[in-house]
């Protein structure tokens, strides 16, 4: 019997060979590139310097987070980044759930394909093509957004030196292009839905926008809820790349955010210690509203992350 039941086991641990192998090169990826460079935070509390290296460097405590959090310009900069964080999660959350409704009640499969071809599509343009495009179709001489609006006496309109317009061009621009693939995780979930609930609110004379209200959206809460978990954790996390390449003198007041501003202090003025201070902050608030918003999610909806 002991003799079976070690064979056994080894013929486990042998099926399971594949498994530990897909795994483990994101495991090694993940560890390389995300665990180990976090020993580097430390030179938020050093006077970095190259030559004496990052255990040789002076000790200076919380210096850069105090700079970081009284300085006019760092306070301007943090003040630009919820801006521009909560104005892209308002307007970006809900429109996948909306776009994915809509795909959904579509009953007709190839215009259903269609559209979901044609929302996906954005998604796959990077984000220098995606600026580049912006760019040449707001030109003020050539520019075919300002050939249009000369044709009702409007504009030429520099559309990238006003900063009024950046924000608005930074948000719906990205919303165009996520859009449709943020919204794949909604339609998975709304194919899941249950057809006897379906059929029971039809029989009881429901509407389709009432079966949406009362069949379609409660059942995808807690996909929705876990989306929203994510959404807000990332609202001070603002990649820079975007920003960057949008970014000029006109509309620098506007859209200088934290992750164009850890760039500039630390790779252009080599003030590293600066530089990871302010990402440092930049991390603790994100995780910060992740527990925060998994904590308050939790009680309302009892669905969370952790």
């Amino acid at each position: 019997m002991a003799g079976n039941a070690k064979q056994g086991n080894n013929k486990i641990k042998a099926a399971n060979w594949q498994f530990w192998l897909i795994i483990a090169l994101p495991m090694i990826y993940a560890f390389v590139f995300a665990y180990i460079p976090m020993g580097g935070i430390i030179i938020a509390f050093k006077d970095y310097s190259i030559r004496r290296g990052i255990m040789g460097s002076q000790w200076v405590g919380f210096k850069y987070f105090e700079q970081f959090l009284t300085s006019t310009s760092s306070v301007l900069v943090i003040k630009n980044t919820l801006i521009l964080g909560c104005y892209n999660f308002i307007a970006s959350f809900p429109i996948p759930i909306l776009l994915a409704i809509g795909i959904n009640e579509v009953r007709v499969m190839w215009y259903k394909k269609f559209v979901q071809m044609i929302t996906y599509m954005p998604y796959f343009i990077s984000i220098v093509v995606l600026v580049g495009m912006m760019m040449a179709m707001m030109d003020q001489r050539t520019g075919i957004i300002n050939s249009l609006l000369g044709l009702i006496g409007v504009g030429p309109i520099n559309f990238f030196g006003k900063p009024e317009y950046f924000r608005h061009l930074y948000v719906w621009s990205g919303v165009w292009q996520s859009a449709g693939y943020s919204s794949i995780i909604y339609v998975a979930a709304l194919a899941g839905v249950s057809q006897d609930l379906q059929e029971a609110a039809m029989i009881d004379g429901a509407s389709r926008l009432q079966r949406i209200i009362n069949v379609d959206i409660p059942s995808i809460l807690p996909t929705i809820v876990i989306q929203l978990i994510f959404n807000c954790a990332s609202v001070v996390s603002i990649g820079m790349d975007k920003v960057f390449l949008m970014q000029n003198d006109l509309n620098a007041g506007v859209s200088e955010v934290i992750s164009t501003f850890v760039y500039k202090v630390g790779v252009v003025n080599s003030n590293f210690g600066y530089s990871t201070a302010a990402g440092l902050f930049q991390s603790i608030v994100a995780f910060s509203l992740l527990v925060i918003v998994n904590k308050t999610t939790k009680k309302l909806t009892e669905t969370s992350l952790f």
